[in-house]
Formats: structure tokens, sequence, C-alpha cells
């Protein structure tokens, strides 16, 4: 651009050169839709699901002899019996004073009754005996009566017999009254068994439900339990006012509960039992029974650990379990669960769910018989020490179910979220030289495939950035560095959820995350599913924080680390281009999709661009040898048509680095070379690489040898020629390589000769207000051609009358801006038409009203696009 007569001695400023040292204006900083510093998209790594549904995918690192099994089998055997006994509920409390031994008769006659020993243990053995022998006739006879009397019935009978039994047996043993006292108070089996003689089991006379051979069998042994509890036996003489005397109301109020539990199971549970022994052969029938079995147990308040025939119903259930059917699996496991086993039994019913739920065809029967509510209640109570292995198949039968659209929703509204965040804090905490360290690692794995699915869902990502999930995700990710496994499904869950820009700004504010990032880098740089991601999450973080791309890029050996994967994945992509010309030769097509090196550079390159936002980093990057030269490279050996988004995205990445007018920028000193290669991309069918390329001429014909370049090419041709595309964009950009080009006055001819007036014109009147930059680029490139005409008419023919109604118009701010905006937009509106088109505009005008024979030129100010 020629200097005015007025301002001879002041330099015009090329179109996009960036002024450092000047202060946007305001519309500049309302608008930025057209920065030239441009952040780059990108599609998220792909993932595909897994065919099968198994504990390790089959990308999995870990080897057969490394992991736990995901196929194995589970028989009655697989539980243990002797774990199942029932807690009794009682603790006993420590005696708070000394015994007083009896020495006199006074003594003797207080209220305190205290039992003297027997004379021989022969004397216990024989009432141990008979009373056994009453125990087991009350016992099967109330089993198997029809008629069932309740405690209450007995209670006023009982009350008033038992003090006349005392009084008429002035003699009762101290060895009877003994055994009775204990049965009534608590102790333990040991000392249960000094007093009722562990030579006779009831059980053995009760064998009344077994199995014939080769089928399930299961024993219920009716009231052997009664000899060592209390109240189990309506027939069984007792006295309220007695028991307060031994153990206090408390006592009575826990008998009498014992009492109700016992006939809730004979009239309630027994006959269940007895269906399910009936119809062991049928599996529909087997399943109702165990529906029914779960709701009467449940009515009856039996579920868990404090029910006293807990030990019988767990055998029954285990023996079914050969029973090689998933629906009667199903059934038996979630009222195993909801029995509060532990130890091995909890180990081996999680395995029969992890059984169940690996299998695709059971979600609807999982989902209908809300196995996950019980899977969740382990997740919630069970002890991670204790229960590691348990819960390593709790959570893959989880991860199975978020398989599901329909169990995942269920698993977001259940609080699955937090659970497994509560989880992960909780192996977080376990150190690496603990012995739990590493079988933790298994368990790790699953617990973040399962967040992996649960993160798609929009009110599972609020969960996870409500429960600060990407400080406790980078805390794994930093302590499980080794475990190529977790680091891939921990980077999948960030990757996700980096996407969305509340979780970005919380990750960007974990400060140790680049560093970790960049450590995981270099520790697996050929593991491509695990490096796109990483690049993938930085791209994110760095695409709209400028502190983000600032605190990366001072990390150490933050962009040699990048220069060093670019490297490495285009000789990878080097050799498979050789491999991919032989299939071609031999007839065979190549993908059109980007190749796996193809597509990490895609994320390196995209990660550059972003940070050339920063003023320092990209004046830092424009003038890194190593960078440039890469970028340069991909458009000298790939084309638009072998990998779109690559070239385009290595062009994006150079226009932002050309944008900076540094000291040894290398841009600046290959800019002959990059204006040769961009010429392939300007050439092509593809639009979006061509405008591409017309951007980075934008910024480059700044430079005198390039506007000589494109002159001779011919190049500006094509400039005008796109002025036709009625396309924003494409008009914007054009433009501006025309602007550039009319600061020589030796240049400005070719815009008539090419039709390029009228064309100018048209898209002024196309666009007018609807793009105020577009428009005054279009005034400015009109002002730079108009200084070496003598006329209006002469300088822009049979356009002339267009342009001076059409500027009369655009000039009138009645007509011009529009109403109908809301108050931000026509704010804005104003504030670009004032600042930006209304002063070039009218100086134009002016030129063109007043036929001087001399037309000065105006300084063109810097743009932002």
């Amino acid at each position: 651009m020629q200097a005015s007569k007025t301002e001879n001695t002041k330099k015009a400023e090329p179109f996009y050169w960036l002024s450092v040292a000047k202060q946007k204006t305001s519309s500049e900083i309302i608008n930025e839709a057209r920065n030239v510093l441009r952040t780059v998209g990108t599609r998220r790594p792909f993932t595909p699901t897994d065919g099968q549904r198994k504990l390790f995918g089959s990308g999995s690192l870990r080897g057969p002899q490394n992991r736990p099994p995901s196929v194995f089998s589970l028989h009655a055997s697989s539980f243990d019996l002797t774990e199942s006994r029932p807690v009794s509920g009682v603790r006993l409390s420590p005696l708070d004073h000394k015994p007083i031994l009896i020495t006199s008769a006074k003594d003797e006659d207080s209220s305190v009754f205290l039992p003297k020993p027997p004379a021989e243990a022969a004397e216990v053995r024989k009432v141990s005996t008979a009373r056994a022998c009453l125990w087991r006739t009350a016992s099967l006879g109330s089993i198997f009566s029809a008629k069932v009397v309740l405690p209450n019935q007995n209670k006023e009978k009982l009350d008033s017999e038992e003090p006349a039994m005392m009084m008429n047996n002035p003699g009762r043993s101290n060895n009877n009254y003994l055994a009775e006292q204990r049965l009534y108070t608590p102790v333990n089996d040991k000392s249960r068994q000094l007093i009722c003689n562990d030579r006779i089991s009831v059980s053995e006379s009760e064998d009344f439900m077994e199995g014939t051979s080769g089928k399930f069998s299961f024993q219920l042994r009716g009231e052997s339990d009664q000899m060592k509890k209390p109240g189990t036996n309506s027939s069984w003489p007792r006295s309220s006012g007695w028991k307060r005397r031994v153990t206090g109301l408390e006592d009575e109020t826990r008998i009498n509960e014992w009492e109700e539990e016992e006939v809730f199971w004979r009239i309630k549970i027994l006959p269940i039992l007895h269906e399910l022994k009936k119809i062991e052969d049928n599996i529909e029938n087997l399943c109702l029974a165990c529906t029914k079995l779960y709701q009467a147990l449940n009515e009856g308040n039996m579920l868990g650990k404090q029910f006293k025939r807990r030990s019988e119903l767990l055998k029954i259930l285990y023996k079914l379990v050969d029973i090689d059917s998933d629906p009667l699996c199903l059934k038996l496991a979630k009222i195993i669960l909801a029995m509060k086993v532990d130890g091995k039994n909890l180990l081996s019913v999680c395995k029969l769910a992890f059984k169940i739920c690996r299998n695709e065809k059971n979600d609807y029967i999982v989902q209908n018989d809300r196995l996950l509510d019980c899977l969740l209640e382990v997740l919630r109570n069970e002890d991670l020490h204790k229960n590691d292995e348990a819960l390593l198949y709790c959570v893959g039968a989880i991860k199975f179910m978020s398989g599901n659209a329909v169990l995942l929703n269920e698993m977001v509204n259940k609080g699955a979220v937090e659970m497994l965040l509560q989880l992960m804090k909780q192996i977080n905490n376990v150190k690496e030289n603990d012995t739990y360290f590493s079988n933790l690692g298994h368990l790790l794995v699953q617990l973040t495939a399962t967040l992996r699915n649960l993160a798609d869902l929009p009110p599972a990502r609020c969960q996870l950035i409500c429960s600060g999930a990407a400080s406790e995700l980078c805390v794994a990710l930093e302590q499980r560095v080794n475990d190529q496994d977790v680091c891939t499904y921990i980077v999948r869950i960030l990757s996700k959820l980096s996407s969305y820009n509340d979780f970005c700004a919380a990750l960007a504010d974990c400060s140790r995350c680049y560093t970790l990032f960049l450590a995981l880098l270099n520790k697996h740089q050929k593991q491509q599913d695990l490096v796109i991601r990483i690049v993938f999450i930085l791209g994110n973080l760095t695409a709209k924080n400028n502190q983000a791309r600032e605190q990366f890029f001072k990390e150490k050996g933050s962009v040699n680390t990048l220069t060093s994967l670019f490297q490495t994945y285009y000789e990878l992509d080097l050799n498979a281009q050789t491999w991919y010309h032989d299939r071609e030769e031999k007839g065979k097509k190549h993908l059109k999709h980007p190749s796996e090196a193809e597509d990490v550079m895609i994320k390196l390159i995209r990660v550059l661009a972003n940070l050339s936002i920063h003023p320092s980093v990209g004046a830092t990057l424009a003038a890194a040898h190593r960078v440039v030269e890469l970028l340069v490279t991909v458009l000298e050996y790939k084309s638009v048509d072998d990998c779109e988004e690559l070239v385009i995205n290595a062009a994006t990445t150079i226009n932002n680095l050309s944008y900076y007018q540094v000291e040894n920028s290398v841009v600046q000193d290959k800019k002959l070379h990059i204006a040769e290669m961009l010429l392939k991309l300007l050439m092509s069918d593809n639009m979006d690489g061509v405008v591409e390329a017309v951007r980075v001429f934008g910024n480059l014909s700044q430079y005198h040898e390039v506007c000589d370049f494109i002159m001779q090419k011919k190049i500006y041709k094509f400039m005008i020629a796109l002025l036709d595309s009625k396309n924003h964009d494409v008009c914007f950009s054009a433009c501006g390589v025309l602007l550039n080009l009319t600061v020589d006055k030796n240049k400005g001819a070719f815009l008539m000769e090419e039709g390029g007036i009228g064309k100018l014109v048209d898209c002024l009147q196309d666009f007018g207000p609807a793009d105020w930059q577009l428009s005054c680029l279009i005034c400015k490139t009109l002002w730079n051609y108009s200084e070496n005409f003598t006329s209006a008419v002469s300088c822009f023919g049979g356009d002339t009358d267009t342009l001076l109604v059409l500027l009369t118009s655009l000039l009138d701010e009645k007509l011009v801006l529009d109403c109908s905006l809301d108050r931000e937009g026509r704010d804005s509106h104003k504030l670009h038409w004032e600042r930006e088109f209304k002063p070039v505009a009218e100086k134009l005008l002016d030129r063109i009203q007043s036929h001087r024979s001399f037309l000065t030129a105006v300084p063109i100010t810097p743009f932002y696009s």
C-alpha cells in the first residue's frame, strides 16, 4: 500500500499484521470469530466395544497367569457351610462385682439362687439326655403339626405353673436348675456344651427333607437349635417374672422376638422349603418358589445376619446352586446376598452374580430382579482389605451391567458414581509397598471401566465433577503409571470428560496433571491407544484456556516430547504408506479414514496449534526449527486426498505461527517453500483445504517475495474467482490477499482486468450489514486500488454508480442497524459498524463524490479475524 500525500512518511500496515504494542479495539475484543489465531478441533478417539464380556478386555496386557479368571465353575462345594452360622446378637458385659459365697442360712434364704455343682458328671449327662429327648419330641411334633400354639396362648398358663412346680419339687436338682438357667442366660457355645451333651444330635432324627441320589439334598434341623436357644419351644415351661429376675426386661423382649421368629419360620418359610423339595426338577417353579421365599424372608425381617435359622436356610440355597440355571442362580444370588454372607461365601456369590451378568442375554432378568441393588449394597458396606477379591467380581458384574443402557441409567439414579469414587479413594490410600497394592490393580481396572461407561451420561458427568473425580483419577493414574490397563481406562474416562468445558476446567486445576501426562507419553510412546487419548486430552485443555497453554508449555520437555512423538509416528506412517502403495498396485483401495499413526499426528498438531494462540508461546514456537520443519514435512509428503484432517491442521498451525513477526522466525525463513506447498492445497477440490491455504497466503502476502510468487503463479486469479463463492469466510480470506496485493501500486491493475472490481461490489451488496468486517475489508481494498486513477469513473468503470448508491445506504444508520436483534447483539452490531466500516466507507464515498484528479490512500489498521 502506498502512503498518502498527507502522510507520505507513514508506512501502511499490511493485512493481518499484529502490532503487539497496540491494544485491541472494543470490537476486536467482542468478536473473535475471525481471529487469525484459531484453535483446531478434532474427533475424540474411537473406542470399539469389546465383543465379549470378560473380566479383562481383549486388549489387556495382563497375562492369564497374572490375573483372576473370567471363566470358572461354581457348585455347592464352592460355599463354606461353617461360615453360615448365625450371629448370636448378644454381647456379654464383664461383671462389675465379685461373686459372694453363701456361708449362712440367711444367705440361702436370699432371692439369689446359686446352684451347687453335681456330685457326679454322670448326673449331668443323665439330665441332658432326658432334656434332649423332651426337646426332640416337642420339636418333631410342632414341625409337622397342623396346629401351632402361639407363645402368648401359653404365657398365662406357664406363669401360674412355674411357682407351683418350684414349691412341689423342693428337692429339685441344682443341676437341672443350672441347665435351665443357662438356657435363658447368654453363654458361649463352649459353656453350653458343658450342659447339653454334644453327643446328642437332634438333626439326625430330623432328616425329613433328604434328596435322592444324583439330586441335590438338604436337611432341616427342625429344632436342634432349640436346645441352645431360649424361647424356641412353646411347650417348655418358663416364667416372665423369673426371666426378669435372671436377664431383665431386654432379654424378655429378645426372647419374645425369637418366639415370634420361630412361629413365622414354621408358618411362612417351611411350606416354601417343602415346595422347593417337591419341584426340584422344574426350573420355572423353583424360581417362583425362590421369589416367594425372598418375599417371606423380607416380610419376617429375616434378611441379614441376625436370623436364627440362617445357617439352615443358606445350606439349602447353596445346594440349589448345583442346578445349572442362570434364572434360578439369579434368584439364589439375590437371597444369599441379602443374608449378608461374608468371607468365602461372599466371594462365591459375587462370582455367581458375575457369571450371570457375563451373559448379555440375562440383562433383562437381571434388570427385573434388581440384582444391581444387592451388588451396590456390597459395594457400599464391605471392607476393601478383607474382601478385595469379592469386590473384584462384584464390580466386574456391575461393569457388565453398565453395558446395558437401562441398567446404566439405573446405576446413576442409585448413586453408583459416588460409591465407585469412594471405593477409588480407598484404593488410592493403599501405598505401593502394601501387600494389597497389586491385587487392587485388578479391581481398579473393573472400576475405571465402569466409570468410563457412566461418563457418557450427563447426570453422571455432573456427579463426577461435583465429587472431585478429576483429582482422584489423576492420583490413581500417578500411582498406577506402570499398569497400562489402568492407565488406558483412566485416560479413556478423561478423554470423554475433557470434551466438556466444566470438567476440563476442573482437570486444568490439577496442577500435576501436565507432568503426569508427559511422563506417561514418554513411558508409553508406542502404545497408540494410550498416546492418542493423552494428546487428545492435552488438546482439550489448551483449546480455551490460556493459562493451561502457558502452564503446559513451561513443563520441562513439553515441546520436545510432542516433537519426539511426532517424529515417531511420522516414521510409522511412512512405513505404512509404503505398504499401502503396494496394496494399490495390487488393485486394493487405500483406506479413506486416518490410520492410527495419522490420527496421533492429527492430535499432536492440534496441541501445537492451540499452544500457538498464547502470544509468548506462539512467538517461541514460530522460531522453533523442529516444530516448523515437521509441519512443512506434512505438507510435503501428504496430499489432502491422503488425509484431509492432517494436512488442513498442519496448514492451520502454520497460519497461526506466521502471525508472529519475530526475530529468527522459521516460518519467515521458509515462506517461499511454504507458499509452494500451499499451492497444491489451493488447487485441490477440497474447499476446506482451499480456504485454509488462502488464510495462510493472507499472512504470507505481507512479504514482497510472496506477493511476487502469487503474481507469477497467477494465484490472484484464483482469489478473484473465490469472491463468487457467496461464502463469508471464503470471500473474507480471498479479499485479504487482494488487499495486500494492492499495496504495491504496480499490481493494482489486475483487479480491473479480471473483473475484480465488479465482484468486490457484488460482495459488498450481498453481505453488507450482515458482515461489517468483510464490508470494511472490501472498502479498504477499493481505496488502495483507486490511488492511481485520475477519476472515479475511470477507476471503477460501470460499477461507479452502483458503488455510490450502496455506500450511501450502508452509511445510513437508521437503515442498516437491525432492530430485530436483542440488545447485546444490537450493541455489538453497531460497534462494528461505527469502529470498522463507517470510517473507511465515508472516506471512500467522499473520494468518489469529489471527482478529484488524484485519490489518496488511507492507512490500513491491524485486523483481527
